[in-house]
């Protein structure tokens, strides 16, 4: 996946420190779990690949596309689709007229964005819910339907920033489901506190700290790094423990 940040640099005002400086970073083709503490720069690292955040140096780029060149912004935005930490709703719409109204507003014709939205939020396990507004929906159930509005214009990247909070353990299990099948079609990218089920649902790990990549590579690579020690089923949190230590 030609995602590409060069040289980029963020900071939230000319006095602060910045949340990324200088950064290099390429993602893979497939399916990337991003990892690190919080105040790593997850959310700003997805937040200026969705083109929501413009770097003040360097360049973001999906394949040849430039999200700060304005002939560029349509097309960038078309392809790449971007789940915040915490999405706004118009919770007087119901779940088809919200994830429609998402589509449209991704460029989709109005008549597409209808007839696709009902597909859509049948992936997240809602069709019961099409035509309840959002406001009656329970705080888990808003968290699938959002993740239904990133789907539903058919980007080919997803970039998803928490998804899985606010969510039960087989809702949880329904949106792992959700990725493992969009395999092959779909390039994802997951900003997540939970490394549980790393090895079914990711092909890439990076680890991201202080605003830095600290690790890239496969889940075989990352689980590389756990203690000879550890549990077999607490391998993946040893590794990412291991990692963190190493920077200290």
């Amino acid at each position: 996946m030609p995602l590409h940040y060069q040289s980029c640099t963020f900071r939230y005002s000319r006095t602060s420190r910045p949340v990324l400086e200088q950064l290099d970073l390429a993602f893979s083709a497939g399916h990337t779990v991003l990892l690190g503490p919080n105040g790593a720069g997850k959310s700003t690292l997805l937040s200026l690949g969705a083109s929501a955040s413009q770097p003040q140096a360097g360049l973001v780029r999906y394949g040849k596309l430039d999200p700060a060149n304005p002939r560029h912004v349509r097309s960038y935005r078309h392809k790449v689709s971007w789940l915040p930490q915490r999405p706004g709703f118009l919770p007087g719409l119901t779940c088809r007229e919200h994830v429609a109204y998402v589509g449209w507003l991704k460029g989709m014709r109005e008549r597409d964005a209808w007839r696709a939205a009902p597909e859509a939020i049948e992936r997240v396990g809602l069709s019961d819910k099409l035509n309840h507004r959002i406001k009656t929906l329970s705080g888990g159930q808003r968290q699938r339907i959002a993740i239904a509005q990133a789907l539903v214009h058919e980007a080919e990247l997803l970039l998803l920033d928490e998804p899985t909070v606010g969510l039960d353990p087989h809702q949880r299990r329904r949106f792992l489901d959700l990725l493992i099948s969009l395999r092959g079609t779909v390039h994802v990218i997951v900003s997540t506190h939970d490394i549980g089920d790393l090895d079914q649902a990711f092909d890439e790990v990076v680890v991201l700290e202080a605003g830095r990549p600290r690790f890239k590579g496969s889940v075989e690579e990352f689980a590389a790094h756990a203690q000879p020690d550890c549990a077999e089923g607490r391998r993946l949190e040893s590794a990412y423990a291991s990692l963190l230590e190493a920077t200290e």
